[in-house]
Formats: C-alpha cells, sequence, structure tokens
C-alpha cells in the first residue's frame, strides 16, 4: 500500500504532527507577566552615575530609560519594578538632579533614571544643561531600546512634556508612555486620561501606541510593565 497509508493526511498549512498548540492571548500575557516577574526579581545594584555624554560607561547590554516631570514619581516607579525600598532617590530640591543613573538588573537590562524636567524655579542653565545631556544621550546611544516617559495622570499634560515628545521624535528613539499615580483618579477619570495618552502618543511618530495606567501603592500596572520591559531584555543565561 506504501508509505502514504501510515500517515493520515494533514489539512493544508497545518503544522508538524503533535506540534505543540499555539497559545491563546491570554496564555501569552501571563508568560510574559511571569518572564517579567523573574527579571525584576533579580538583583539590581546602582552602578554608574553621569553628568556628561562623555562620562557615560561604554555601550553593553540593552538600555531603557526613565524620563518624566520632576516629582512625576519616576524613582518611585523604579522602586516598585525592583521591589526596591530605596534604590532610586528622588532629590531633595526638585529640578536639580543632573545626572543619568544607570542600575544593573540582573546582567539582563541596564535601567536609566534620566533627571527629571519641567521644574519651575530650577535655574535656566539646569534646563538646559538636562536637554542637552538628554538629547546628546538620546540620540547617540546604540544600545537604548526604548524610553519609559512618565506622565502624571491626576493632572493635565504640561508644555514641558510636550517639548519632551517632540524632543524624542527628533532623537527618533522608541517611547512609551506610562502614566503614574493612577490610584490617585477615580476609575471614570482614569479611563478619559488612558484614553487620552493613547490619542497623544498616536500624534508623535515615535511613541508607541500602548499606554500603561501604574501605581506604585496599589502595584497596578507594574506586572504589564515588568511584562513589556522584559521583552527587551537580554536572554536569561
Amino acid at each position: 500500500m506504501g508509505d502514504h497509508a501510515a500517515h493520515p493526511a494533514q489539512p493544508p498549512g497545518a503544522g508538524p504532527l503533535n506540534a505543540p498548540a499555539p497559545l491563546s492571548a491570554a496564555e501569552e500575557q501571563a508568560a510574559a507577566i511571569e518572564a517579567g516577574r523573574r527579571l525584576f526579581a533579580a538583583p539590581c545594584q546602582f552602578l554608574y552615575a553621569a553628568q556628561t555624554e562623555d562620562r557615560l560607561p561604554p555601550p553593553a547590554g540593552p538600555e531603557i530609560a526613565f524620563a518624566g516631570r520632576s516629582n512625576v514619581g519616576k524613582s518611585s516607579l523604579i522602586n516598585a519594578l525592583t521591589g526596591h525600598h530605596a534604590l532610586a532617590r528622588a532629590s531633595g530640591q526638585p529640578g536639580r538632579t543632573r545626572q543619568l543613573n544607570f542600575f544593573d538588573l540582573g546582567g539582563r537590562l541596564m535601567l536609566v533614571d534620566m533627571p527629571g524636567y519641567g521644574y519651575a524655579q530650577a535655574a535656566a542653565s539646569i534646563k538646559a544643561d538636562w536637554q542637552g545631556l538628554m538629547f546628546d544621550y538620546l540620540r547617540g546611544r546604540p544600545t537604548l531600546r526604548r524610553v519609559v516617559l512618565l506622565l502624571d495622570a491626576r493632572i493635565e499634560v504640561k508644555d514641558a512634556d510636550e517639548a519632551v515628545m517632540e524632543l524624542l521624535d527628533r532623537a527618533a528613539v522608541a517611547y512609551q508612555i506610562v502614566l503614574t499615580k493612577a490610584d490617585g483618579v477615580k476609575p471614570a477619570a482614569l479611563e478619559k486620561k488612558h484614553a487620552e495618552a493613547i490619542a497623544l502618543a498616536r500624534a508623535h511618530p515615535a511613541a508607541l501606541p500602548e499606554v500603561i495606567a501604574t501605581s506604585r501603592d496599589t502595584g497596578a500596572g507594574i506586572p504589564e510593565l515588568r511584562a513589556v520591559l522584559a521583552g527587551l531584555a537580554d536572554p536569561a543565561g
């Protein structure tokens, strides 16, 4: 009868026999969240601080930079992601921090805490230094995979936020909007804010369409953001 009788015919386009069934969207999300949990459970430690472009550490593994206005909750978000209470520290004088702080996450991902921007009482020279350092870093860093741009869910987008988004567009760096302090907004208002942030992202060529709302205090959005960032990390050894 030949070999054909020993193997039942497969439908056109079918994969190999006994191949695992594809994961559903819910299963894929669960797997991504678990990958994020494992990554951010790894040791995370301060590695380096740089105030000028020529003091940046040599490019190595993938980097994720966190940017946002002063008092947006940037340090709190980094601490929540890594499970540390004081890994990243907010400056006692908003608008005064002028350096890039590098944190090594398990040897697989570098977290870069950028200086806060937009503080009204900061000196003009500090604002100029911030923009110069940020743009120099953004446009010339080959290992920079993404910028996480933080916006406060409780307040309107500021002119400084719009200016930074335009700067990121010019630098052609992919960035993702993340809302902070979502617990301080009622659900209906948060839903509206989330929709507004998505529309804002769609108006900028370098912005990614997904927006994640987070809260340090409730943990909302933290697993989802970890999952996204884990997808940009070096593979586990």
